[in-house]
């Protein structure tokens, strides 16, 4: 077993505390202010995310902004300028959710988390009321109390760049190291930190973890097309590839009888692995063309039901659906926003099913009753962050995120029946 490594390393803009990030960069619009938002911007990502953050004014470029890096002035003004002219407001744009009505009323709570640019993820609740995120390109993780707004973040190794997490029985903060091939362990209580490495070179990205009854955790490893099994005793970990190749495994869940469910996000399919025999059954989701699919995007996540069926999203083809392990049969029912909607993360609360579709301008958090068959959605207040993961919480409220805006919240539901 490996100590986290804590070290200092040389970052570019250093005097704005921001991370690295090398990747390939799109070219923007020419006009005043372009070389200030390359600099500027993609010391944290790359520039294609930006015409993803369209149809916003002057101001509001400026409020995303202040959720991403404290520019002073008068680059902060010269950048917005330059964005508001670039990609301006568009009240006609395809992003604009298609936003239903319905008899729940829900209100949102957010926070901005501490340390800007970090990009918060997969939060989640502890037994005790506090709220954790993963802080993934600021290698980091943190905790809310949503009682009073205080927050505390845990520094991780600087290359560990935790995707996902999840909590054991006795409080401490499981994390996936998707940028240094490890799975990691915060003790909130001490602070220590303990680091397992990947036994094999070709496990390079764990993805999302989650815990079985008997305390073994089980997560994925997307680009490695691989599911792995750590032993938390003994340290022990084995992994083993998907059957489908580039099956790129991604959201995870356990169900009662402890058999473990996988998304497929490269394949239209959900696996069952049973933990004892390592044997995986997988059952093909439709794919009526696949031409059809917007950026090879099949099943990023699931949820499960009280019976432990299964509810996942399609995202490259805009739907939910439904998917009943004892006969096999599976019902689909496209997301309010079509077929470009991209349906992201799922939680299934009391048997309904909560969702957002990430690729519409604002985020739209869309509630499902498969009772009546009958959808709702909200604009999100923050919604262009994308929420990547939610989960239920012990008052039947949502817990969600915003990468982008750098916020973690929580969704209170109320019903006026």
């Amino acid at each position: 077993m490996l100590k986290s490594l804590h070290r200092s390393i040389v970052l570019p803009l250093a005097a704005l505390g921001l991370p690295v990030v090398a990747q390939a960069q799109m070219e923007l619009p020419d006009g005043e202010g372009r070389a200030l938002v390359e600099a500027a911007c993609v010391a944290c990502h790359v520039t294609d995310l930006i015409p993803e953050s369209v149809g916003r004014t002057n101001e509001q470029w400026r409020h995303l902004m202040s959720k991403m890096i404290d520019l002073p002035e008068p680059l902060a003004s010269q950048i917005a300028h330059y964005l508001a002219k670039s990609y301006p407001h568009d009240a006609e744009s395809e992003r604009l959710p298609m936003l239903v009505a319905g008899d729940t009323k829900v209100v949102f709570q957010e926070w901005t988390v501490p340390t800007l640019g970090q990009r918060p993820r997969d939060p989640l609740e502890t037994p005790d009321g506090m709220v954790w995120w993963a802080g993934m390109y600021g290698s980091l993780i943190g905790r809310l109390n949503p009682e009073t707004g205080e927050m505390t973040e845990w520094k991780l190794d600087p290359l560990a760049r935790p995707h996902s997490i999840t909590a054991d029985v006795e409080g401490n903060i499981w994390y996936t190291g998707n940028g240094n091939g490890t799975v990691g362990m915060l003790n909130p209580e001490t602070g220590e930190i303990t680091e397992y490495p990947m036994p094999d070179p070709a496990a390079r990205d764990p993805h999302t973890p989650t815990f079985t009854a008997n305390g073994d955790l089980w997560f994925t490893l997307q680009n490695s097309n691989m599911v792995g099994r750590l032993v938390p005793d003994t340290g022990d970990i084995r992994l083993m590839t998907m059957p489908t190749e580039r099956a790129r495994p991604y959201g995870i869940k356990v169900d009662s009888s402890g058999m473990i469910w996988i998304a497929y996000r490269g394949s239209n399919a959900i696996a069952k692995v049973d933990p004892d025999s390592w044997e995986v059954t997988e059952y093909e989701t439709p794919n009526p063309d696949p031409d059809a699919h917007h950026g090879n995007h099949y099943v990023r996540r699931l949820a499960l039901a009280s019976d432990d069926s299964i509810w996942y999203v399609d995202s490259g083809r805009g739907y939910i659906g439904h998917l009943d392990p004892v006969t096999g049969e599976i019902r689909e029912w496209p997301s309010p926003s079509g077929p470009q909607s991209h349906p992201y993360a799922i939680a299934v609360v009391d048997d309904v099913v909560w969702y957002n579709e990430s690729y519409q301008r604002p985020d739209a958090l869309v509630r499902f009753d498969p009772a009546t068959e009958e959808f709702q959605s909200w604009a999100i207040p923050s919604g262009v962050g994308i929420i990547r993961n939610m989960n239920g919480m012990q008052d039947g409220s949502l817990v969600i995120h915003q990468s982008s805006t750098n916020t973690v919240g929580i969704v209170s539901v109320a019903s006026n029946n």
